[in-house]
Parts: structure tokens; C-alpha cells; sequence
């Protein structure tokens, strides 16, 4: 226990990561993918991961890449050399894929659907739970859901505008999420109309106490 949620913005951090299988090559891809710098030491390396970036050391060199990195990914099928680089870097941010509970940072499985992004953390007792749950929250959450996450940022940056009293904008919101006529737009995945019909609906007075 001890674990609390965070997202970390990555462009320009240094990545350091361990071991190059398949748990190595995720890893080293959605730290590319959110714009860190990435090494990756290990084995061969696909070139697909070279082409977005990444750079293979040698082993040999690990000491200076660590002290390099800002995030060491641990994840060598080698016990030792985990437990050794995990030493190495016990005063930076470690992943350690092996053994989650010996590093300082879980790196969840986590999924989009649109903008939204969900991370999924069963601390550490059933990867494949985590694959199950990730399938009931993708049936679950509706295209209309994702619909009124854009309205609703839409209706918070045109209430900034408009609405100086922060209770107010707060007011708007929920009526706005529970108004009939919006979620008829949403259900017919009409955005743009919903988008109209809000605009018209905080220009005109209403009471919100």
C-alpha cells in the first residue's frame, strides 16, 4: 500500500529502460509516445522503436545511463542485474516490472478512449484482471459519454467568458449535463448543435439559485 495515483509530463525526461522484451519494448513505447528521451539496454531492440527515437547502449555503460536518467525502467529477465540496477538508482524514480513493490512507481495499464484517458492498478495481484476490467470499462463508456466531455469543455471555456461568479459556471454545468435537449443532440452525435444550443442557453437569463 502506499501508492497514489499521478500523471507525469514526460517531454524532455530521460528514460532509462532495462531489459528489451516485450515488457521492456511497452514500456520504452509509451515513453516514447508521451515524448520522453528513451535508452533502452538490453537485447536486440526492434527497429520500429529506433525509428521513434530510442537508443540502444550496451550494459557496459549502464552506471552512466543511469545517472542520466530521470526514470529507470527495470524489466531484464535477470534477477541480479535488476536487483543491481535498482541499487544503482535508488535515488531516482524506479519502475521495477519485476517486483512492482520494490520501486517507487507503477507504471499501470492504461487505455484512451478519445481524450479520455483510464489506468488501471490491481496492485500487483492479477494482470490479467486488469485486461477484464479494461473490457467492461470499453463497453461501458458511450460515444454519447465522450460527446458530453467535449460539450462540457466547450460550455466551461465559454462560461469563463461570460459567467464571473464560479457557483454559477459550477450551476450551469450540471444543468447543462441533465438538460433533455442536450443529450437528444448527444444521442444523435449531433455536437456542433448541442454547442449551439448552449450558447443560446447561457445568453439567456435564468434563474440558478
Amino acid at each position: 500500500m502506499g501508492w497514489t495515483p499521478l500523471y507525469l509530463k514526460m517531454p524532455d525526461k530521460n528514460v532509462l529502460v532495462v531489459g528489451a522484451g516485450e515488457v521492456g519494448q511497452r514500456r520504452a513505447l509509451r515513453f516514447l509516445d508521451a515524448g520522453a528521451n528513451v535508452v533502452i539496454s538490453g537485447g536486440k531492440i526492434p527497429p520500429q522503436l529506433i525509428k521513434l527515437g530510442a537508443t540502444h547502449k550496451p550494459r557496459a555503460e549502464l552506471p552512466q545511463w543511469i545517472d542520466w536518467a530521470d526514470l529507470v525502467v527495470v524489466a531484464s529477465g535477470d534477477h541480479q542485474l535488476n536487483q543491481k540496477v535498482a541499487q544503482l538508482a535508488e535515488d531516482k524514480l524506479v519502475n521495477r516490472a519485476d517486483c512492482p513493490e520494490e520501486g517507487n512507481l507503477i507504471v499501470p495499464s492504461s487505455f484512451f478512449i478519445k481524450d479520455v484517458q483510464f489506468s488501471i492498478f490491481t496492485q500487483g495481484k492479477s494482470p490479467l484482471m486488469a485486461k477484464e476490467l479494461r473490457k467492461r470499462i470499453q463497453a461501458v463508456v458511450s460515444e454519447e459519454d465522450i460527446l458530453q466531455l467535449e460539450l462540457q469543455h466547450f460550455t466551461r471555456e465559454l462560461l469563463k467568458e461570460k459567467v464571473p461568479d464560479q457557483k454559477k459556471r459550477r450551476d450551469y454545468l450540471y444543468q447543462i449535463l441533465n438538460d433533455k435537449k442536450v443529450n437528444e443532440f448527444l444521442d444523435r452525435g449531433k455536437l456542433e448543435e448541442a454547442k449551439n444550443y448552449i450558447v443560446h442557453f447561457i445568453q439567456t437569463p435564468r434563474d440558478l439559485d
